[in-house]
């Protein structure tokens, strides 16, 4: 995989995770308000956090962006999870201290741009549980149609749970963006 570039919002700077974000990152990974709808429950330590963010940071997994100000302390992460060729999962997760000023729509458009631009995907999907209103709500705010809903998906710390599956095409976020410069 070639190296993560850094992207830049009005706002913010999206940089590659690396593992030394472990200890920012575990304000949101520990906070149980924040990990209700996460795939796991809150963690315990710096430790586990930092395994963690291993597997997505530099030289992990997926394409992970911190959140920053100014490319200091990560506030979050995005994410792309590759699918097949051309398609990719996206994930997001911002400290509860930044919630409600529009970072997380900020970073996460910024990536889609990114995704289906320099990364020539073309399409883009997104997994969410049904009761988290306000990722349901970014993700239709940011184009992304609801495809499905799959009933008893997943086994969280919550307990079985359904999802919400979003997706959105390249071509539906270009024609959106043209849409909002003729505006």
């Amino acid at each position: 995989m070639a190296a993560l570039p850094t992207l830049e919002t009005d706002r913010l700077v999206l940089r590659p995770l690396v593992v030394r974000d472990a200890g920012a990152m575990h304000h949101f990974l520990s906070d149980e308000e924040a990990m209700r709808y996460w795939s796991s429950g809150p963690h315990t330590s710096v430790a586990e956090t930092r395994a963690y963010i291993a597997v997505n940071s530099v030289g992990g997994r997926y394409p992970s962006w911190a959140i920053t100000k100014a490319g200091g302390e990560a506030l979050g992460w995005v994410v792309l999870i590759a699918g097949r060729e051309g398609v990719a999962e996206i994930g997001y997760n911002l400290r509860r201290s930044h919630w409600r000023k529009g970072y997380v729509g900020e970073a996460v458009a910024r990536v889609i741009d990114h995704g289906f631009g320099e990364m020539g995907l073309c399409r883009i999907s997104a997994d969410t549980d049904p009761d988290n209103e306000g990722s349901n709500a970014l993700l239709e705010k940011l184009g992304f149609q609801r495809e499905g809903y799959l009933r008893e998906e997943w086994t969280t710390h919550l307990g079985v749970r359904d999802s919400i599956v979003w997706g959105l095409l390249r071509r539906e976020w270009e024609g959106a963006a043209g849409k909002k410069t003729e505006d």
